[in-house]
């Protein structure tokens, strides 16, 4: 049977040569959990002016990213909902809609939805961690039965020698 199966993932060349060593020698590999912190680099370099970014990035969106923030928000947003509603009741419809759009929506939705966002991402880390766990044991009782396997070829490997020479002098 023919191996018909395409890779259709965008990888790097490190993850390609990886998977092909792990793919060659499963007993070699060691899996390995990957973290934010491992990552971050990544995304802006390792650099001073990149670490000092990432750094100012993650601080500014763990700031904005609290129900706080976005209580704070509505209370700004409150603040100029008379004036929106009195130009909303004369007649100017997009002074109302831009205040509810702009104002409110943008405002206070921005920090829900990063709150949403980072207890999505906590929980995928957490079951990121558990597979990780799950998968190094697997990986170790892989590695040990391919052991035993190598074993009971080699007892194979002898009882046939064994069978051999008796063959040999019953002849």
């Amino acid at each position: 049977m023919t191996d018909r199966t395409v890779d259709r993932r965008k990888s790097s060349p490190q993850h390609r040569a990886e998977y092909a060593a792990a793919k060659a020698a499963p007993t070699e590999h060691l899996p390995r959990l990957v973290t934010t912190p491992q990552v971050r680099n990544l995304i802006h370099g390792a650099g001073v002016i990149g670490q000092f970014n990432g750094r100012l990035a993650v601080l500014i969106t763990k700031s904005v990213g609290t129900m706080w923030a976005a209580y704070l928000f509505m209370i700004i947003a409150l603040v100029s909902l008379p004036q929106a509603w009195n130009a909303f009741m004369h007649g100017d419809t997009v002074i109302g809609v831009s205040w509810l759009s702009q104002s409110f929506l943008q405002l206070v939705l921005l920090p829900i939805i990063i709150v949403g966002q980072n207890i999505i991402s906590a929980s995928q880390d957490a079951r990121a961690e558990a597979d990780h766990i799950t998968l190094t044991t697997l990986h170790a009782m892989n590695v040990r039965q391919l052991q035993m396997l190598e074993q009971q070829q080699q007892i194979l490997q002898q009882q046939q020698d064994i069978l051999e020479m008796l063959k040999t002098k019953a002849a």
